[in-house]
């Protein structure tokens, strides 16, 4: 098969994605990501019974963002402050209103995508020590020492990643820095494998753990409100899509977030029984079934 006949019939099997009576729910590759998709697949299933076909733990958001450009996804949840830097390639802005209002504009623009008001928390990249390491602010740490820094794959080749930050900072690394899934670097800092890690605020860990978030006291890092983005043809196919998506704005705290999150990774729940849960508790009670 040749090239323009391998394009022809890639197209054609889109298009009949497209016009199946099912939404196409994807999420990037960890638990936050895949807790928030499985809230947006049951919330589409029990407010529009509608068949939703799960792509959960995709990969990182170059991945997701080519998904749901060429029509494999319909929707995913995305963050304002990564998609302003990796996709966008604008330069950070710490207002998070305009940041949000500036995305927005331009991925419909671009794309004919649309980004729903935000769920509520900011997911911003945390900084992490043990607890015992004496410091609390990110500035601190770069007068203290050099560390071995330990961050998943994307945040070492990030614009708003570790070269902004040693930059922003004047921090000192010690060696290379370790890249691992981000499920495996809390393990890696209690091992003393690492000395920092670059995760996130909203990790259901940081409260049961003996850890301490720095504050980034120079505000490096933008805002980063998740948000679920949407074709708007699919929008247009479901018209009750809109209704049902907006239902979850501002519905999830920081610390309600972080509590999701600890119920997979703390307490390895099944993502499933958590959203299940939580859309019960916050948004389906009292409503007839």
């Amino acid at each position: 098969m040749d090239r323009k006949t391998t394009i022809a019939c890639l197209s054609l099997v889109l298009v009949s994605c497209g016009a199946r009576n099912t939404i196409v729910v994807g999420s990037k590759n960890f638990t936050e990501q895949v807790l928030l998709g499985e809230i947006l697949a049951q919330q589409i299933e029990h407010q529009l019974g509608v068949p939703v076909t799960r792509k959960l733990d995709l990969g990182g958001t170059l991945l997701a963002h080519q998904a749901i450009l060429k029509g494999s996804l319909d929707l995913y949840p995305e963050y304002t402050g990564t998609a302003l830097t990796e996709i966008l390639k604008r330069p950070i802005e710490p207002d998070a209103g305009a940041v949000f209002e500036s995305v927005r504009q331009a991925y419909r623009t671009q794309w004919k995508l649309d980004w729903f008001q935000p769920f509520g928390f900011n997911n911003t990249f945390a900084m992490i020590v043990r607890r015992d390491a004496g410091v609390s602010t990110l500035s601190q740490a770069a007068q203290t020492r050099a560390w071995h820094m330990g961050m998943g794959y994307e945040f070492e080749k990030r614009s708003d990643g570790l070269a902004g930050l040693v930059k922003a900072y004047g921090l000192r690394l010690q060696g290379d820095p370790v890249t691992v899934d981000l499920g495996l670097l809390y393990s890696a800092l209690e091992n003393r494998k690492v000395d920092m890690i670059a995760a996130n605020f909203t990790d259901g860990l940081i409260s049961s753990l003996p850890v301490s978030v720095l504050e980034d006291d120079r505000h490096y890092f933008p805002p980063y409100q998740c948000s679920v983005i949407t074709r708007e043809d699919t929008l247009a196919r479901y018209p009750k899509l809109r209704g049902a998506l907006d239902e979850l704005s501002g519905q999830i705290s920081n610390e309600a977030m972080r509590r999701l999150n600890f119920e997979v990774d703390g307490k390895h729940r099944p993502v499933s029984e958590v959203a299940g849960e939580f859309l019960k508790q916050h948004l389906w009670s009292g409503r007839s079934e």
